[in-house]
């Protein structure tokens, strides 16, 4: 985005992912998926740390999911969950101020 413009694709691809991320439970969800030891996180770890239902968290992962920003497999009777580093490599890029712009100077600051 600050070196070239995005195309329309890109832009609704990365608007998908930063809607899904502008809920403070998915936000969560990411963190603690991304956190999790071994970097993969199990549907029933992800649903002590909320004060919402178990259909509400599934909900939020499958927002998840649809934005490209996790993946997952069934195993037996529970649904593991990862991050899709891809993904996180993509937003990470479009918000990453390049050096020597007044933005990344003043990131620096502090």
């Amino acid at each position: 985005m600050v070196r070239e413009p995005l195309g329309e694709e890109a832009a609704v691809d990365l608007a998908r992912m930063f809607k899904a991320l502008s809920d403070p439970v998915r936000l969560r969800l990411l963190s603690l998926i991304a956190s999790h030891e071994g970097g993969e996180a199990c549907v029933c770890d992800l649903t002590g740390p909320f004060d919402v239902s178990q259909p509400t968290i599934s909900h939020h992962l499958k927002v998840l999911r649809e934005a490209g920003l996790v993946d997952s497999e069934r195993r037996g009777t529970w649904v593991y969950y990862w991050v899709l580093p891809a993904a996180l490599a993509q937003l990470s890029a479009l918000l990453q101020a390049p050096a020597g712009t007044a933005a990344a100077a003043a990131g620096s600051i502090g």
